[in-house]
């Protein structure tokens, strides 16, 4: 038993020293990296100034207040400091500080009227940007708890079945038998649980490179979603628009109230350019599945927040169903498909019993909708 609880140990401290390794590594390469022509000096006082930890400053200046570092679970509208650092990496000093200082569109000029820097704090910031650019935000790694506690309990399904069979140092096999029984459940539970969310997407949520908003534009502005997915009554996919799409209102409207003149700025640098944008798909489903819009949204009428959920109060979108089978399969036998279109005479005793009143709907599933083969093939 005390064999256990010190190999367990030894475990957990190996682990901790790993992480504490790792952290101490990615710290060390942070506080070396120079980019040319500025110090690591003014690197380091420009992160200053960004954190609003200058004390010389004649006001409270935090600029990480706005524009994030690293990457957040709330949408804001303002820049990330990413996104600033990139947009400014090629403009020289005097340029940057007019563009700080003397700033263009209603949204920035009322959030920097209040600015104050000296040149050398200018400098300072520009060069925290550029190296920002240059070497990018730290990663974050999603935690792995449940991929440790898994391991840990594997090896002590383990130490328990080598000792109860071969070593025998535990004369209590009882607790053996209780140790074996509690960690094959949750191995277990863990395995099935990872063997169901395999390919599902549920919840995702990613940073597009334009702060699109459904809220503003199909909720606030009631824009069918038609008008920018006009592929759904045609083809297999919904489509991303085009910046050319995009244009036929930012021709006109060229600053948000929410976000002023930095995201719509994207969309005419992208046409100037010739360059699409490099949307991140949300809504995914399994390679083996087969799905088209135009079937469903023009044969079957289903609505878009049937599968999507309400886009109109979303900010940045994200994948609300988890798209398994159980799902499809749930709908095809609740919904009721259009059965006077012409395309379903050939389904003659269901029309007879539809005619006489024997059934009162037709669903996805009597016309096949839960065989294998319209999804799988």
């Amino acid at each position: 038993m005390r064999l256990n609880f010190a190999l367990l140990f030894i475990t957990i401290s190996y682990f901790q020293l790993s992480l504490a390794s790792a952290s101490n590594d990615s710290l060390l390469k942070k506080s070396t990296s120079i980019v040319p022509h500025y110090s690591l000096h003014d690197v380091q006082m420009g992160e200053r100034i960004f954190y609003g930890l200058n004390s010389s400053l004649t006001n409270s200046i935090n600029c990480a207040s706005c524009h994030n570092i690293d990457r957040i679970d709330t949408f804001s509208w303002y820049p990330s400091a990413l996104d600033i650092a990139l947009k400014s990496e090629k403009l020289d000093t005097a340029s940057f500080k007019a563009l700080l200082m003397q700033p263009s569109g209603k949204l920035m000029t009322l959030t920097h009227d209040s600015l104050q820097f000296t040149d050398e704090q200018i400098y300072q910031l520009k060069a925290f940007l550029t190296d920002l650019a240059v070497h990018g935000t730290k990663e974050i790694k999603p935690l792995k708890t449940n991929r440790i506690i898994f391991i840990l309990l594997i090896f002590l399904f383990s130490l328990s079945l080598i000792d109860l069979t071969i070593t025998k140092k535990v004369r209590v096999k009882a607790l053996h038998i209780i140790i074996l029984v509690v960690s094959a459940f949750f191995i277990s539970d863990y395995v099935i649980q990872a063997s169901i969310d395999l390919g599902r997407s549920q919840n995702y949520q990613p940073d597009q490179p334009i702060k699109f908003s459904h809220k503003v534009h199909a909720g606030q502005n009631k824009t069918n979603c038609l008008y920018c997915h006009y592929n759904v009554q045609q083809s297999k996919f919904a489509g991303i628009p085009p910046v050319s799409l995009c244009m036929n209102c930012h021709i006109i409207v060229g600053e948000g109230t929410r976000s002023g003149k930095f995201e719509i700025g994207k969309i005419y640098e992208a046409l100037q350019n010739n360059k699409p944008v490099q949307w991140v798909k949300v809504d995914n489903l399994p390679d083996h599945v087969f799905f088209s819009h135009v079937q469903h949204v023009v044969a079957g009428k289903v609505e878009c927040a049937k599968c999507h959920g309400d886009v109109t109060s979303m900010d940045q979108i994200v994948q609300v169903s988890d798209f398994s089978m159980g799902f499809c399969v749930h709908c095809h036998r609740e919904t009721g498909v259009q059965f006077s279109n012409t395309f379903y005479g050939k389904y003659e005793k269901l029309q007879k019993d539809f005619k006489d009143g024997k059934i009162k709907m037709v669903t996805v599933a009597k016309i096949g909708g839960t065989d294998c083969m319209k999804c799988h093939y």
